[in-house]
């Protein structure tokens, strides 16, 4: 072990994911000597699986003070690096490394391209044309520490001496690409709370047989609201997805992290209202008027033209209809039972998919214990923190990849102060 190479450079970033191969861009500006420590055997790889490997960049549609309303209870902390590096500031920086763009609905912008891949390839453009070293294969073991400062890190080969280290390993989602936690670890070695991680923006599984019968069965505007003992923790409108275990879908996905939050204190419902843009009045109102136009109809056929044949047949079966009722054979108690169910299908929610199908983690790094102008640690004063290992995470539609890029610039930047 004594017979380590010795290597010395201004800035060492341990990871080199989106955040870590931002800081470096950053970090190197002035030709500070800057390496990244990879321990895949490339840089990215979680960054080609992003927006289905179309690679949702960020979100175009919102001022700074809605995109951190957009994260919750920790967004605060990144207003002072918004006002830095927002989501105009990376579009235009992303454009200048010669990647077109272009805004979807919702503000979702990615490449023209629609390949993760070519925001990469600009990445390391970058990288490369700035002199970072790259050493990819680098499994880091420890950090050397001395009167509250990181002297140098160590891996198998190699002592790494550096003035500044930033630390950008990920969270524990998509473990196949690397991201199993380890920076939590040397985080909480170092004296750093850490808030414990649990999978967010994924699916989740459904008690109900009857959901788990209608696969691929997808409904593009549904309310959810999510309850726990009769109060009410989440609210959100949007597209679900019926799977062979539960649900998913965006809607479904950006809830999840409620029900994360919440799972360990009781059982948690979802109510699904299929017609969220009527009230239960207007609804009863318009079944009246349609049920009186089509009264020779059967009643699945009718349904069947909001929903597919498969979800028709289920909810007649959870209204305790027969399926080849003719409308005009309905009475009001029926018309209004019906309007009933469909403004509120009761739903009991298992558990939620783990890392293994989680977009990101929620959870990490304390921010209390890190500061948010330069992303450094209050802890380690050499050390900065950024990306997903930080307790910080977005709903779906660019946030979370924006949340990298911010903070891998900010801490980049304190880098070179």
């Amino acid at each position: 072990m004594n017979n380590l190479k010795e290597e010395k450079f201004d800035t060492v970033i341990i990871g080199g994911g989106a955040s870590g191969m931002m800081a470096g861009i950053l970090a190197s500006v002035d030709g500070a000597k800057v390496a990244i420590l990879e321990k895949n055997s490339t840089l990215g790889k979680k960054l080609l699986l992003t927006g289905n490997g179309r690679c949702n960049i960020t979100q175009a549609n919102f001022s700074n003070r809605e995109f951190v309303e957009k994260l919750g209870k920790n967004g605060k902390f990144l207003f002072s690096g918004l006002s830095v590096f927002g989501t105009n500031e990376t579009q235009e920086f992303f454009e200048k490394l010669g990647l077109k763009l272009k805004t979807e609905k919702d503000g979702r912008v990615f490449p023209e391209s629609d390949k993760a891949q070519d925001v990469l390839d600009a990445l390391k453009k970058s990288l490369k044309k700035n002199g970072v070293v790259v050493k990819l294969n680098q499994n880091v073991l420890d950090f050397e520490i001395k009167d509250a400062k990181i002297v140098c890190v160590k891996t198998a080969e190699r002592k790494i001496y550096a003035k500044n280290f930033i630390l950008s390993t990920g969270g524990k989602s998509f473990p196949t690409t690397g991201s199993i936690g380890d920076g939590y670890a040397w985080l909480e070695k170092m004296g750093h709370t850490i808030i414990s991680p649990m999978p967010a923006l994924t699916p989740m599984k459904i008690k109900e047989r009857w959901v788990k019968e209608l696969p691929g069965v997808s409904l593009p505007n549904v309310g959810i609201k999510i309850l726990q003992q009769d109060k009410k923790i989440f609210e959100i409108t949007g597209e679900i997805l019926f799977t062979h275990f539960g649900l998913s879908g965006p809607a479904v996905i950006n809830a999840s992290k409620y029900v994360s939050q919440n799972i360990s204190k009781g059982e948690i419902f979802l109510e699904l209202d299929l017609f969220p843009t009527f009230t239960q009045n207007a609804l009863e109102e318009k079944l009246k008027i349609d049920f009186k136009e089509y009264k020779k109809k059967d009643l699945k056929n009718y349904l069947a033209e909001y929903f597919s044949q498969k979800l028709a047949l289920t909810i007649l079966e959870l209204s305790k209809l027969e399926t080849d009722r003719k409308i005009y054979s309905l009475g009001k108690t029926h018309r209004n039972n019906l309007a009933k169910l469909l403004k509120n299908i009761r739903l009991s929610v298992d558990s939620l998919l783990d890392f293994e199908s989680a977009m990101i983690t929620s959870g990490g790094v304390s921010l209390k214990e890190v500061e948010n102008k330069t992303m450094r640690s209050k802890i380690i004063s050499n050390l900065f923190i950024a990306g997903e290992v930080l307790d910080l995470d977005g709903p779906t539609g660019g946030y979370n990849l924006q949340i990298a890029w911010t903070t891998g610039y900010v801490a980049g930047k304190s880098t070179n102060h």
